[in-house]
């Protein structure tokens, strides 16, 4: 259920390693709530992170989807199966954990982009009930930093104890963001510059 929760982006590291602004914020804030929508419980999920990064790295990895295996949890592997414009169409395959068990997801998502400002993901197929979120970049002028908002509501298709159900799913929350948050604040290698070879024949 972890990759899930990224979309799924939707998103592994600790969040300790993640740089925060120099400002006065939190690196991280998630809640959970057990909601109930149409006569069926599902879970509803906020959580807010602040990055370094500037919004245009943050654009560029949070929509490099068939990239995010590389740092989601549990995420095996994500497709970009189709492009209309700003709507794309994602195959994700991933593994659930709960407890002692674990199972093998498959999910055919929507993503719809607002260039560098928000990502909207919707469920087409897949082993959930009812999947949504939204991810929201929002520019941090005095740091140059970008605030990440993740919001979602979610139904697996398979039984989750009420009682354990909130801790269990902002684990995986945690877990998912702080990897996603430490990826984009990592700092990328720096492109090493071809070293000019003589050319055959000269002096």
């Amino acid at each position: 259920m972890r990759f899930l929760l990224f979309l799924l982006l939707g998103v592994s590291a600790a969040m300790a390693t993640a740089q925060a602004p120099k400002l006065d914020l939190p690196k991280l804030e998630v809640s959970v709530n057990r909601v109930e929508q149409d006569g069926q419980h599902m879970y509803e999920v906020n959580a807010i992170g602040y990055v370094a990064a500037p919004l245009p790295k943050v654009w560029r990895i949070l929509t490099g989807y068939e990239r995010m295996s590389e740092f989601v949890p549990d995420m095996e592997s994500c497709k970009v199966l189709s492009r209309n414009g700003n709507e794309v169409i994602i195959e994700q395959f991933g593994v659930a954990r709960f407890l002692f068990m674990s199972r093998t997801i498959h999910l055919i998502v929507k993503a719809v982009e607002q260039p560098m400002s928000a990502i909207d993901i919707s469920l087409i197929s897949g082993d959930m009930k009812h999947y949504e979120s939204r991810w929201e970049l929002v520019p941090v002028p005095e740091s140059g930093g970008t605030k990440i908002v993740y919001r979602g509501r979610l139904m697996p298709n398979f039984y989750v104890p009420g009682i354990l159900g909130n801790k269990l799913v902002k684990s995986d929350i945690e877990r998912m963001m702080s990897a996603v948050l430490a990826r984009l604040d990592r700092k990328d290698a720096p492109k090493v510059e071809a070293i000019p070879q003589p050319q055959s024949g000269s002096n």
